[in-house]
């Protein structure tokens, strides 16, 4: 090269930067057939394409050989963003690498049969609605307001990917009368995800961690959100606003809080380890009430990824917020997600701001939630149409 003379600094970035990019295209260990073969994992292949283009738009012989001596520099901070891409790229496939692995060995969370016949499925977002089984009038208050059914729900999977179960595991009594019951309702309207775990109310945290572990194994989604039964949600409004975070590759989102520990056993929300919160009168870490979050991929596979080892508390928003609580995480306090139900969200409506979700923090839902989710749902709703007009 001709012109001015080029930094001993410049050259030992550039060729530093030649052999990492060199390492990383040559080792083959990670896309090795049999061994994708034998342990069922594929490569997504979005990544695989990402990192070729990302080596033929960079190549440092060329740049050096085409580039003026002033560009130099210019081409040093190009390599360092085209480094900083590829450690993203990587970090991405390390992911979903050990949340395939994860679904191959574990044997808990969902029949091996069907795992085995069941590729991931696309979807932007799932959303897992908790119930009981004492809870079969609550779910046809949804399902007679804003949750889509039969056609329309398969309709909103395919074009929108929007994915919505009620999720619900079994009776301590295995195919009992319990069971059947659910078996039956889920013949008719095929809206459920039926867990490994045995169902109760101390158990939530256990449900909540079998849900996430459950919905990664079976769909490639950009979030997860699970939500109450008793809560009512705008569609349209909820994919507006996960869409603004979908560049985001770990996000929770919901209504953060933090009340107090308590100690005392006759307390509804009584916390049997509470003295690792501190002196009595503390409270709790900042985390989403429990009646609707929303957390990112990457969130999800962690929780699926290290379920054996995450420490359940008594109350299962409490746990969830323990287990991202030490991770990089941003967390977004989105107070749409948690208005009252009339005339609070009906205001709100009628100013433009149309709400997320609605419901009674007095009753941790929505007060008679049977016979007024349909009044909720007139004042408060968005239309039908607006989960069809949001551009994802």
């Amino acid at each position: 090269m001709r012109g001015k003379p080029i930094s001993a600094k410049a050259i030992f970035v550039l060729c530093f930067a030649s052999f990492l990019a060199g390492s990383l295209f040559t080792n083959q260990n990670w896309t090795h057939p049999s061994r994708a073969k034998d342990n069922r994992i594929a490569i997504i292949p979005h990544h695989v394409t990402k990192l070729q283009e990302l080596k033929q738009d960079w190549d440092p012989k060329r740049k050096m050989v085409e580039g003026k001596p002033g560009d130099i520099m210019g081409e040093v901070q190009k390599t360092h963003e085209a480094i900083k891409s590829l450690e993203s790229t990587m970090s991405t496939l390390e992911m979903e690498l050990a949340v395939a692995r994860t679904v191959q060995s574990n044997e808990q969370h969902y029949s091996l049969e069907k795992l085995a016949n069941h590729s991931l499925q696309k979807a932007f977002v799932v959303i897992g609605i908790n119930t009981a089984f004492s809870s079969r009038k609550r779910r046809e208050s949804l399902r007679q307001t804003w949750m889509p059914k039969g056609d329309k729900l398969k309709k909103l999977e395919k074009e929108k990917g929007i994915v919505i179960r009620f999720v619900i595991g079994h009776s301590a009594t295995p195919g009992g009368v319990l069971d059947k019951a659910i078996d039956l309702e889920d013949a008719e309207h095929k809206d459920f995800l039926r867990l490994k775990h045995v169902e109760g109310y101390h158990e939530l945290s256990t449900k909540t961690r079998l849900y996430f572990s459950t919905a990664v194994s079976l769909w490639d989604a950009e979030f997860y959100l699970k939500v109450d039964d008793d809560v009512h949600l705008n569609l349209g409004m909820l994919m507006s606003t996960l869409a603004r975070y979908r560049s985001k590759p770990r996000i929770y989102i919901g209504c953060m809080k933090s009340g107090p520990v308590l100690s005392q056993k006759d307390d509804k929300y009584y916390e049997p380890e509470s003295w690792k919160f501190g002196e009595d009168g503390n409270k709790y870490f900042r985390h989403a009430t429990g009646q609707l979050y929303a957390i990112s991929k990457d969130l999800a596979a962690y929780i699926s990824i290290n379920s054996p080892i995450l420490h359940r508390y008594a109350n299962e928003d409490v746990s969830l917020g323990s287990w991202l609580l030490g991770l990089e995480v941003e967390h977004v306090d989105d107070r749409s997600m948690c208005c009252g139900t009339p005339p609070d969200c009906e205001w709100k409506a009628q100013e433009g701001s149309v709400c997320v979700a609605s419901f009674d923090w007095s009753c941790s839902g929505i007060c008679n939630s049977v016979k007024r989710m349909k009044v909720v749902h007139d004042s408060c709703g968005e239309g039908e149409g607006a989960v069809w007009n949001v551009n994802l």
